[in-house]
């Protein structure tokens, strides 16, 4: 079995908020907020209805169970048996046809290489010891001519200022420790990690949050949060 690319303080840090993934004013609020944005996009890329997908590190479900509305068959995957349950049970109360499974992506890749019309990883890469091989394992995932689309946090002071001065001591959107700086990726390093797993830019976009009206939008800064979206060639 495959050694899991998983930080046991990262697992314990969401875990701990696990009861609080559907309060949409609690600890998981930007992701609410951000949700109807990155889905817009996702679907813009890939018209979700019909596709079979994979959300990895799919935490309480909330881009799962929106890609399932959208007419999408999604497997949801995770680590945190928390968070997992938390899904699970709202999935019961929503009606959402998602599954759920406590497996890494390292291994899930070896069972259904090529299994998914398009992977997704969501807010997950900077919380990874090693981005690369989720970056890897998602390319092996998806089938030729299917996507693989991450969301993640540039490195740089700016996205130290906004994402973790402004985000949780200011603003106090998530909880304090939620980010380590050092962990954070420049886009020239997620894409080349993509290339050198087979895969193909396709599209990029910044994501921006205005405090006062509590909304994201997408842009062309990719200086602090960005989307990346890349096909697997046929």
């Amino acid at each position: 079995m495959l050694e899991a690319n998983v930080d046991p303080a990262e697992l314990k840090k969401f875990s701990d908020l696990a009861h609080r993934w559907w309060d949409p004013l609690g600890a998981f609020r930007p992701l609410h907020e951000l949700n109807p944005v990155r889905l817009a996009w996702i679907e813009r890329q890939l018209p979700l209805a019909g596709c079979h997908v994979l959300d990895v590190g799919c935490g309480g479900g909330i881009l799962a169970e929106a890609m399932s509305a959208r007419g999408a068959q999604v497997l949801g995957i995770d680590l945190a048996g928390k968070s997992l349950q938390v899904a699970r049970l709202h999935a019961l109360d929503s009606r959402a046809t998602v599954q759920y499974r406590a497996v890494p992506a390292e291994e899930l890749a070896e069972e259904m290489p090529g299994a998914f019309d398009l992977v997704t990883c969501m807010e997950m890469l900077e919380h990874v010891p090693d981005p690369a091989r989720t970056i890897a394992a998602c390319a092996r995932l998806v089938r030729p001519g299917g996507r693989v689309m991450f969301s993640t946090i540039n490195r740089n002071p700016k996205s130290f200022l906004f994402a973790i001065i402004g985000a949780e001591y200011v603003l106090r959107l998530l909880p304090r420790g939620t980010h380590e700086y050092a962990r954070f990726l420049r886009p020239s390093e997620l894409a080349h990690g993509a290339r050198a797993s087979g895969l193909e830019l396709q599209a990029v976009t910044g994501m921006h949050y205005n405090p006062i009206v509590k909304k994201f939008t997408l842009g062309g800064d990719t200086s602090v949060n960005y989307l990346m979206s890349f096909g697997r060639p046929a």
